[in-house]
């Protein structure tokens, strides 16, 4: 859990973990969905992208503004799919083989490296 994630209140948690689960959700429905009033969906909404956990961004929906949620980019790790230099030859296509050039380099500097 991220150090902000951790002074989260009761509500702001439940919260955070229903945009995470659905993805994203327009405003309208997420403090129905936590059975709290617009008021303070909205409030808790503001407080989770004040502290950069959800983006937030206007739209209309069902004929009405209002803000669709979805979680924030999250510091990722990509070097799992490193080694050395080169990328991992399974990202981005759909089969590899096994018996590639390639896939042999990557293979070797994986087990080559520091």
């Amino acid at each position: 859990m991220a150090a902000a994630e951790e002074d989260l209140n009761e509500d702001e948690r439940a919260g955070l973990e229903l945009i995470r689960e659905t993805g994203g959700i327009h405003q309208s429905d997420f403090w129905k969905e936590l059975d709290v009033g617009s008021r303070k969906g909205s409030r808790i909404a503001d407080s989770l992208a004040d502290q950069d956990l959800i983006q937030r961004e206007e739209t209309v929906y069902n004929g009405h503004n209002t803000y669709y949620l979805e979680p924030a980019a999250r510091d990722l790790d990509f070097s799992l799919l490193m080694a050395g230099d080169m990328l991992s030859p399974f990202v981005g296509d759909d089969e590899v083989n096994a018996h590639s050039d390639t896939f042999s380099q990557f293979v070797m500097k994986l087990a080559y490296e520091d």
